[in-house]
């Protein structure tokens, strides 16, 4: 069972005014779209923290040699190609 909690939260009245409208359009609690709202932002920033993480990690000589070898001297395939348009 999910643990709830609350929390007092200070929200500008036009902010506010604007998070009802797509609440009321998905018609959804505004502290639910909250929640998602909260989640998704931590989401983001989680996502950006890993990638850092994960750049320094690599190694760019290895990633450039690796590079380098692939494809070769072969010419695009069709599916490779950007469609035109």
């Amino acid at each position: 069972m999910m643990r709830k909690s609350n929390f007092a939260l200070r929200l500008q009245p036009s902010l506010l005014d604007e998070a009802r409208k797509p609440a009321e359009a998905e018609g959804v609690a505004l502290d639910q779209l909250i929640n998602v709202a909260v989640a998704e932002k931590l989401s983001a920033l989680r996502t950006e923290t890993y990638f850092a993480e994960r750049a320094g990690r690599a190694d760019l000589p290895k990633v450039i040699a690796l590079l380098k070898t692939a494809g070769g001297d072969n010419p695009p395939m069709k599916s490779d190609e950007r469609p035109s348009g």
